[in-house]
């Protein structure tokens, strides 16, 4: 679907200025008053933004990318640069190749043969990042190595545009750290305890977004969720939907689902769930997929015959995990 012709989205200029009032606050007077509460909702606020994030990478809410991109210049999120994200997601939004742990930068899956290569002790750490818990716990520390390992290798290799995402990226986080050292009252050691755990609650978005599936269009996730998190990951929830249309707005997806339900969950073969609270009883500690990918390799068109070579694209990765959630 084209990019609508239209002006400013205000709902997302709106919840952008709210976001980063919200994370000054807690920052400030709430760390200030009752640290718990003020660690919590800077969590929620980084959360909140990182899904921002995703929206101005698909072009909200002006025409302009430059100005959509410096209203999320700050490196809220720490771990994960804003240039990163926006380019690993968007080659991840190339259907034919979800799950695809070569093609696909945001999959959770690992080619069986690298797998089997791995020691014991790392598969039963990545079996552990493959539940809802591990996920949500060890995840972003297995993104955070994996990310950097393998965007200092392109760096190295001479990349610019990998090196002038980090070079951005700190700029940003060292903002946040003037704004932790003269301003806020919340020191700069719990700011990271937050960030991480902020990188924590988006992993359960990511968890099962995508799965393993012969038919490409059948591998994304709806979750019916109009809860919370689905308000924090902007209806991402709805994930086929955004898929089909990925200009359009966090607000339009939930109307659009509702109108067209039967069409999205026939396209996607059913995989649909009620809630997040059903993931998390079902996942919490129960690992959904194997980590190896469990139909490879991956069949990259549904009106084609497997191929015959993988073909494989190394960055200097041992190990591609995801790297989301991202944040997106």
């Amino acid at each position: 679907m084209a990019k609508l012709d239209r002006g400013v989205e205000w709902p997302t200029l709106v919840l952008i200025a709210a976001t980063y009032g919200v994370w000054a606050l807690a920052t400030t007077l709430l760390w200030a008053w009752f640290w718990p509460l003020g660690l919590l909702v800077t969590v929620l606020a980084i959360v909140q933004y990182s899904s921002l994030q995703h929206e101005v990478l698909h072009g909200h809410p002006f025409r302009s990318k430059a100005l959509n991109e410096l209203l999320v210049f700050m490196g809220f999120t720490v771990f994960v640069p804003y240039g990163r994200f926006r380019d690993t997601h968007l080659q991840h939004h190339h259907d034919p190749t979800l799950t695809d742990p070569y093609d696909d930068p945001e999959a959770n899956y690992l080619d069986p043969t690298l797998w089997s290569q791995l020691s014991p002790v790392l598969q039963r750490v990545l079996r552990l990042n493959n539940t809802l818990l591990g996920r949500i716990v060890i995840g972003p520390a297995i993104s955070t190595y994996a990310g950097v390992k393998g965007d200092l290798a392109l760096v190295r290799n001479g990349d610019k545009r990998v090196a002038k995402a980090w070079g951005l990226h700190l700029i940003g986080v060292a903002l946040v750290v003037l704004w932790l050292v003269k301003v806020a009252t919340m020191p700069i050691w719990a700011y990271v305890i937050a960030a991480y755990f902020g990188y924590g609650i988006l992993k359960i978005r990511t968890f099962l977004e995508h799965r393993a599936h012969d038919t490409f269009r059948a591998r994304t996730v709806i979750v019916e969720d109009k809860g919370p998190l689905a308000f924090l990951f902007l209806n991402n929830n709805l994930h086929v939907v955004h898929h089909c249309h990925p200009n359009l707005a966090w607000y339009e997806l939930p109307a659009l689902y509702a109108k067209n339900s039967g069409h999205y969950q026939r396209r996607n073969e059913s995989y649909v769930y009620s809630s997040y609270a059903e993931i998390f009883r079902r996942y919490f500690v129960k690992a959904k997929d194997p980590v190896p990918h469990p139909i490879w390799p991956v069949r990259k068109s549904d009106h084609q015959d497997w191929p015959d070579q993988i073909r494989r694209r190394k960055v200097g990765m041992s190990v591609r995990l995801s790297k989301k959630g991202t944040p997106g």
